[in-house]
């Protein structure tokens, strides 16, 4: 399957909306425990991963693997501040937005197609 540039970014963020399924996943698999949980997370790392690597093909590597994993990160932190309980003080939400404009940064940079 040929992309676009354009496409491969869309991909890319799929891709780490999928990320963020599997990763909050695992908290809800406890520890593989839990059938449905781990199924999701299993379906969902898996479309990541072919997503991520589709997305390889046309954006550098370094670029798409650094906004797939902030993409990730950041959206299951914030996500574990609203569904989980999780701390929400002033630092975190601070080192989360960093993420996020990092994402923004590589994503605008001059080298990531």
């Amino acid at each position: 399957m040929n992309v676009s540039v354009g496409q491969a970014w869309a991909v890319l963020v799929v891709a780490g909306l999928f990320e963020i399924v599997w990763a909050l996943g695992l908290k809800y698999s406890d520890g593989f425990s839990k059938p449905w949980p781990s199924v999701v997370v299993v379906v969902a790392a898996a479309a990541s991963f072919w997503l991520l690597a589709l997305a390889m093909r046309v954006l550098p590597a370094g670029t798409a693997y650094a906004v797939w994993t902030g993409i990730g990160a950041a959206g299951t932190a914030l996500l574990g501040i609203a569904l989980l309980g999780e701390s929400a003080n002033l630092v975190r939400l601070a080192c989360i937005a960093l993420i996020v404009l990092g994402v923004l940064g590589l994503k605008f940079a001059g080298d990531a197609t």
